[in-house]
């Protein structure tokens, strides 16, 4: 079995997982600072990523859940943060995800209200 394709972070739609992949520059302005900075958030390779919400337009910037923290990542970030969709919700129309990935316990301090989703 080939291994799932690689995508952007900013590409995965709101509330689906995926898994971090790797981190790259994708941008000349994003520099080995940014792309470390990026790792020391926690978007290694193997961690658990989600899309919360997007901002104004669907645009920027992008509520991302990275393991159990809350980011809050520009469109330039998001872009470098390459993602492997997890292996059931690739091989599900897109109807059936919501019911195979129950949302996971609420933590204390950020809510979804508290950030817009519904």
């Amino acid at each position: 079995m080939s291994p799932l394709p690689t995508l952007c972070l900013h590409q995965l739609a709101i509330g689906e997982r995926a898994t971090v992949a790797g981190v790259v520059s994708a941008s000349s302005e994003i520099d080995a600072v940014a792309l470390r900075r990026l790792g020391e958030l926690g978007f290694l390779p193997g961690e658990p990523v989600q899309l919360l919400r997007r901002g104004p337009g669907g645009r920027e910037p992008l509520a991302v859940l990275i393991g159990e923290p809350m980011f809050a990542l520009r469109l330039l970030e998001a872009q470098c943060i390459e993602v492997r969709r997890d292996d059931v919700k690739a091989a599900q129309p897109a109807g059936r995800r919501a019911a195979a990935s129950p949302a996971g316990p609420r933590r204390e301090g950020a809510t979804e209200e508290s950030v817009g989703v519904t």
